[in-house]
């Protein structure tokens, strides 16, 4: 029987407070509107992001929410307005859209896109328009995707096709993770041939950073954690060398420099602490190094010297990857799906969507990379 047009109620894990479990529950999602499409979502994964609004900022305006945004779908319905989708196309959620027609989106300058500015309220990490309903209540979608429900409604310009014959259990970690790492070095830094490279803290984003560097031509890749159990993945993504801070009594910018003649040509922050920005600047080449900022905070001030700069370093942020979202996420899913791209090496862990609280615990216990929770069967 079709569901198009009506209101469906399904599984999904909801946050009803910060810093409690999430509930399953069962919710009401309403048809997509004007420009909008319905997706059954199949397999989603647990990004930091997620625990960054539910134990880190805890905005209280940002709750009762269902979080997820690194996920993959297919289509079930699609409002009016919409010619992009059909029914039972393959498509990834995307946090970051792309509009193509705002001065932004035909910026190559950019990424961003004019209306994620009014679409997602930064403050709460949660969409203006919600679908979503759970005991008489209004729940908001996290990021505008909220992928920890069976079904989600996102406006269209917030979804990407792709191959449909791309395994969504795979390529749903390309929604945030690893294009965020990897872009951050290929299309942010903008990392050359022959260089020297540190990437700080080895979770998802870190490894991808990794990897890109390596892509990139990097000849040296210093990767950076306090866990030394993460060495070895980092050398499987292309580090060249481990370093943790907790094996030296001087402060890590100074370890790097001496292993590199002054500091490393390229630096990338992959943790969200602006103890860490400082130093992954710190750490980078005094007369011409790049340190990019990837990890997300909103919650602390940073503050260097201007000396830090003036002698010829650069500092630059990178939100999702540089990637233009609906372009670039279909670009990396061709390329993993041409060999060229390291994906299914970011899942440790399988689970289901009703053990969803065990799986944000092995992120906060940095006991994972990624584990991938299956939602609806295709």
């Amino acid at each position: 029987m079709s569901t198009a047009g009506k209101v469906i109620k399904c599984k999904a894990a909801v946050a009803w407070e910060p810093n409690k479990p999430v509930v399953m529950e069962e919710i009401e999602v309403a048809p997509p509107q004007e420009n909008e499409v319905r997706i059954k979502i199949v397999a989603t994964s647990v990004c930091h992001s997620d625990l960054y609004h539910l134990f880190e900022s805890m905005h209280p305006e940002g709750f009762p929410t269902v979080l997820g945004h690194e996920g993959a779908g297919i289509v079930e319905s699609v409002g009016s307005g919409v010619t992009e989708f059909q029914p039972g196309d393959k498509v990834i959620p995307l946090f970051l859209c792309q509009c193509r027609q705002c001065r932004f989106c035909k910026s190559p300058r950019t990424n961003q896109c004019e209306a994620a500015w009014t679409r997602i309220r930064q403050e709460i990490m949660a969409s203006v328009e919600s679908r979503f309903t759970c005991r008489g209540k209004r729940v908001l979608q996290f990021m505008g995707t909220s992928t920890f429900s069976e079904y989600t409604v996102i406006n269209q310009i917030a979804v990407t096709k792709i191959n449909p014959a791309a395994p969504l259990d795979k390529v749903c970690l390309l929604g945030c993770g690893i294009c965020t790492g990897y872009g951050a070095a290929v299309n942010t830094a903008k990392v050359e041939p022959g260089s020297t490279c540190a990437v700080f803290g080895l979770g998802a984003v870190g490894l991808a950073a990794v990897m890109g560097c390596k892509d990139a031509g990097a000849e040296r890749i210093l990767a950076v954690d306090i866990n030394s159990q993460k060495a070895e993945k980092a050398k499987a993504f292309g580090a060249t060398d481990f370093v943790n801070p907790k094996d030296h009594n001087i402060p890590i910018n100074q370890v790097l420099a001496e292993m590199t003649n002054g500091g490393v040509d390229y630096s990338l922050e992959c943790v969200g602490k602006v103890e860490v920005m400082r130093t992954a600047l710190e750490s980078c080449m005094e007369a011409w190094g790049v340190s990019v900022i990837v990890g997300w905070t909103d919650m602390y001030d940073i503050a260097i010297r201007p000396s830090h700069l003036i002698c010829g370093r650069t500092w630059k942020g990178s939100m999702f990857g540089g990637f233009k979202s609906k372009d670039g996420v279909a670009q990396m899913v061709k390329a993993y799906m041409d060999k060229k791209l390291m994906v299914d090496e970011f899942i440790t862990h399988n689970m289901t969507l009703d053990q969803i609280n065990n799986a944000i615990d092995l992120m906060k216990d940095c006991k994972c990379i990624r584990t991938v929770m299956s939602v609806s069967p295709q």
